[in-house]
């Protein structure tokens, strides 16, 4: 267990130290007088952390054979006021010459350090294996989200927010599940009772497997590094998962399955194999260390790249976890490197939790990775199961229940209701998709969402928070208006290590032809609108696209080619209509489900003119899809 402040002080000195110096009455006091304020607990100036003595020892500031020589007192010692430690001009006092030969004692005994002591402050322990949750009484049939939010807001004194309208509702349900606005079709169930039966939309939206494939294609490319041309696809040293991905979406396939397969299957070993850079590439981003920070931060929420390169200061994994993780991918003795540096250790495979098992370190490489994905879809592996919860409803919600999604150590404004999700999937088999209609019949999805705001202090749920389309969602709504879809790259429709994106489509769902399908953007190449709206090259994992309004992307939607060419085209579609001029109530039902109001369509009647020209009705598709009710899944 690890000893946190000085209260605890005088059970380390029950033991006697082997050192020249006595680390808890001596050495502890200077550091906590003169360093911790700036380089222990959460902070780290100038990249210095003195948490632990791995932490000291990896900023190599100390010399244990020559003392004097160290920078640590050559800091200490100097008389120029821009280097000196501590600093002068921030009214701390210098080190006495007792306090300085305690520095240059410790040091020459090879700093010891009490085991199990650091400066860390006091941090959540996430649990590891599920937990039973009590639901509060409520009405026969109520959610169970519903009634722990409930609790939740009686306890931090929170109104509830109002539900939102049908037609908002309708809208949000669609983008967020299938990534597009509803059609005509769907629209209709909101007249035809004159009040939307939302339990049948929701069984209506997750049914629909192809959209549904198609718009989640883009949160797991993310998430996996996936893309169809780029860095490492020409020589050999790097492979997609687009096959494997799509029909496994489009089949709903078992979370567990989809873990497993991750580590064992070769249609998807893309993801383990990460990218094999060209030329020499620092220790941490080695195909094995790749794997370990991966498989750590995509399925477990754990950052791994602190670790890889040093024992992390932002959390307790080490090095050596880090480096064993990635020996169950390597091929060949791993040695491990601190900073880049190699140690002389050779990493030894093992798993994170031994609690739950442990790898055969002696056994092939295939065989330790089906013991991997064992060890990671155990039963009692809660970790894995709420952290894919939490990306769920971070996707849904617009913030995590633990924020941000991939630092699940990180405590969650509510325990329960992450255990109740993640006890739901293992309860239905891993069915991701039983999980999002668990949330999505909730009330609280279906809450007026908050603008979201910078927090001070702890953060409070209040109810879903707005979110931005992302470039997909954005560029697919537009052309689900117009009519106007991208045509097929050169590459979509063949095999081969780059392209075939649109041939894995075929071929799932049996085509021979693609038959002028629409091509969704997510099966689209790259361009410059995209990545100005967000969408990453992939190269690394991305789990949270940015949020808020970049320069670069302002200048693209203000006057960018990409989108000026889409609009101008979809202009040019609308105008073949037969009545033009009835165009303008079908673009605000398509692009925001309502109609105007009698404001807009006195200004949208002025721009289209009468009779309706291509430029107007271009000027009215600037103005309803720069609306920010458009922007927004709101």
């Amino acid at each position: 267990m690890r000893l946190r402040n000085l209260g605890l002080f005088s059970l380390l000195c029950t033991a006697p130290v082997l050192a020249e110096v006595d680390f808890a009455h001596e050495v502890v006091p200077l550091l906590q007088k003169h360093c911790v304020e700036c380089h222990g607990g959460e902070k780290s100036k100038g990249g210095f952390s003195m948490n632990t003595r791995a932490l000291v020892l990896d900023a190599d500031v100390t010399d244990t054979e020559k003392p004097d020589r160290s920078l640590l007192l050559e800091l200490v010692l100097s008389d120029d006021p821009d280097e000196k430690m501590p600093p002068p001009d921030k009214g701390k006092d210098a080190l006495t010459p007792d306090e300085v030969d305690i520095l240059r004692r410790w040091m020459a005994a090879d700093l010891p350090w009490e085991e199990g002591f650091t400066f860390a402050e006091d941090r959540y322990e996430p649990p590891l294996k599920p937990r039973p949750v009590e639901v509060p009484e409520g009405a026969p049939g109520t959610n169970p989200i519903d009634l722990l939010v409930r609790e939740y807001f009686t306890a931090n004194e929170i109104t509830p927010p109002e539900p939102v309208s049908d037609e908002v509702f309708l809208r949000r349900l669609w983008m967020d599940v299938l990534g597009l606005p509803p059609g005509e079709d769907a629209r209709a169930m909101l007249s035809a009772s004159g009040r939307l039966d939302r339990d049948a939309a929701i069984e209506r939206a997750l049914g629909d497997s192809t959209r549904y494939a198609e718009h989640w294609m883009t949160f797991w490319n993310d998430l996996l590094r996936n893309e169809y041309s780029g860095t490492g696809y020409i020589d050999g040293g790097r492979t997609q998962v687009t096959a494997w991905l799509y029909k496994g979406l489009l089949e709903n396939k078992a979370y567990d399955d989809f873990v497993r397969e991750l580590m064992v299957k070769p249609e998807a070993k893309g993801f383990i194999g990460g990218i094999k850079w060209r030329g020499e590439v620092n220790a941490s981003q080695t195909r094995e260390i790749q794997f370990s920070q991966n498989v750590s931060q995509v399925l477990l929420g754990i950052n791994m790249k602190c670790a890889s390169c040093h024992d992390s200061f932002i959390d307790s994994w080490k090095l050596e976890d880090a480096y064993n993780l990635a020996a169950i991918y390597s091929e060949k003795p791993l040695e491990l490197h601190r900073c880049d540096k190699p140690t002389g250790q050779t990493a030894k495979a093992a798993w994170i939790f031994p609690e739950l098992g442990q790898i055969d370190p002696e056994a092939p490489r295939d065989k330790r990775l089906a013991q991997l994905a064992d060890l990671m879809t155990h039963p009692e592996n809660g970790r894995m199961q709420r952290t894919i919860v939490n990306r769920l409803w971070d996707r849904l919600m617009g913030r995590g229940i633990v924020h941000p999604v991939d630092a699940m150590g990180t405590e969650p404004w509510s325990e329960p209701v992450l255990d109740l999700l993640a006890n739901k999937m293992v309860e239905s088999d891993y069915d991701l998709k039983a999980v999002l209609k668990l949330i999505l019949t909730s009330r609280t999805y279906q809450s007026k969402a908050v603008v979201r705001s910078e927090e001070s202090g702890p953060y409070v749920f209040r109810g879903p928070v707005r979110k931005r389309m992302t470039a997909e969602q954005f560029l697919d709504s537009i052309r689900r208006v117009t009519g106007v879809w991208p045509k097929p790259d050169g590459k979509a429709f063949k095999g081969g290590a780059q392209g075939g994106q649109l041939k894995a489509v075929m071929d799932a769902h049996g085509l021979k032809d693609w038959d002028n399908r629409p091509i969704r953007t997510v099966f689209a190449p790259r361009d410059a609108l995209q990545a100005a709206l967000g969408r990453p090259n992939r190269e690394q994992v991305v789990s949270a696209r940015p949020d808020l309004l970049t320069t670069l992307e302002a200048i693209n939607l203000a006057n960018g080619p990409e989108l000026s060419g889409l609009l101008k085209e979809g202009a040019k579609q609308l105008m073949a209509q037969p009545d033009p001029a009835a165009v303008i109530d079908r673009l605000f039902l398509e692009a925001l489900t309502r109609k105007p109001t009698t404001e807009e369509r006195m200004i949208a009647e002025a721009l289209v003119g009468k009779p309706a020209t291509a430029a107007g009705m271009e000027d009215l598709l600037w103005m309803v899809f720069m609306l920010p009710e458009f922007h927004y899944v709101n």
